[in-house]
């Protein structure tokens, strides 16, 4: 599990106008289509409200161990029971025989049977008052999980699924600090499954062929730790004792396991982090590095989608 749940912590329902279950919900739509729209989205509430999303859940999990209690509400298990439905279909539809290594064709079958069921799984998770919201929020979800034709995925399809996750915070069916491990243990079987090719191959970035947010999360956590630091993730044997606690070492195994050749070659960036003096230094800088290298990044942002909840209107003074 991810955490325990922060008391003080802020989370998109404090921080957002409450939605009414009288909004006029919409079915998100592209709006960045050249270079010069990433302007209107740096400006955007969308990119306000996913970025206080995103610092808030950072803010949740500073020095917790992802083996923290925490009490587990409702909604929470709803979403679970989602997010569990998934992984079911993954094991219904298993992979293909096929001469390619990536890019697993069975993917499509799994994904079709998403597109047909997402709303009611959506549904599901929303109060009853906020129904009308499903068709929104449900593109998120299909969203989130890679590409059906090209099938991979990337860093735009992670910045979907915390979409999916904010605008559920967003209706009041979520709480922002409820959901961490979920959403990575199921994306990690995702990719390993289906073997998928990843999108922009290396990764704009180089930090990891498929997400960003939990290195940024997973840094977190680690500080004020008392011996961890950040050199000592390059120690496979650290990583093997405590990678159940901390979701960094969680994507430092799984880059060992899918990666072969030295590890200052195939993951140069997360090499040199592992040079930084602390925790708070490394947490600090990916924030910054993740603004700069996806969300102000065009081949990202022309896939990402805008409706009522996430709004391409600019931010209000």
């Amino acid at each position: 599990m991810a955490e325990t749940k922060q008391q003080a912590a802020s989370s998109p329902e404090d921080e957002a106008p409450e939605v009414s279950a009288q909004t006029s919900f919409m079915i998100p739509k592209k709006e960045i289509s050249m270079v010069p729209d990433m302007g209107k989205w740096k400006r955007s509430q969308a990119y306000a409200d996913y970025m206080s999303f995103i610092v808030t859940l950072n803010e949740g999990v500073k020095g917790k161990k992802m083996s923290c209690e925490y009490e587990v509400s409702e909604t929470v298990d709803r979403l679970l029971e989602l997010l569990g439905t998934l992984d079911r279909w993954i094991n219904e539809t298993p992979p293909v025989d096929q001469p390619s290594r990536f890019g697993n064709k069975a993917y499509r079958s799994w994904f079709a049977k998403l597109e047909q069921e997402a709303e009611t799984l959506v549904s599901a998770v929303l109060p009853a008052d906020r129904s009308a919201a499903a068709p929104e929020i449900a593109v998120y979800l299909k969203e989130s999980v890679g590409n059906p034709t090209r099938i991979d995925y990337g860093t735009g399809h992670e910045a979907a699924f915390a979409a999916f996750l904010c605008c559920l915070c967003k209706v009041g069916a979520l709480r922002a600090e409820d959901q961490l491990a979920i959403v990575f243990k199921v994306m990690r079987k995702l990719q390993k499954t289906y073997r998928m090719e990843p999108a922009g191959s290396q990764g704009v970035w180089g930090l990891d062929d498929f997400q960003f947010l939990p290195f940024i999360w997973g840094s977190s956590q680690f500080i004020g730790h008392p011996t961890l630091e950040p050199r000592h993730f390059l120690d496979e044997k650290v990583v093997n004792e405590n990678h159940q606690d901390f979701m960094f070492l969680e994507c430092i195994k799984f880059i060992n396991e899918m990666k072969t050749g030295p590890f200052a070659e195939h993951s140069n960036q997360l090499w040199n982090i592992s040079a930084v003096p602390s925790w708070s230094k490394v947490n600090q800088g990916l924030i910054r590095m993740y603004k700069a290298e996806c969300l102000e990044k065009f081949p990202v942002i022309q896939h990402f989608k805008f409706g009522s909840l996430l709004s391409i209107q600019p931010v209000k003074p």
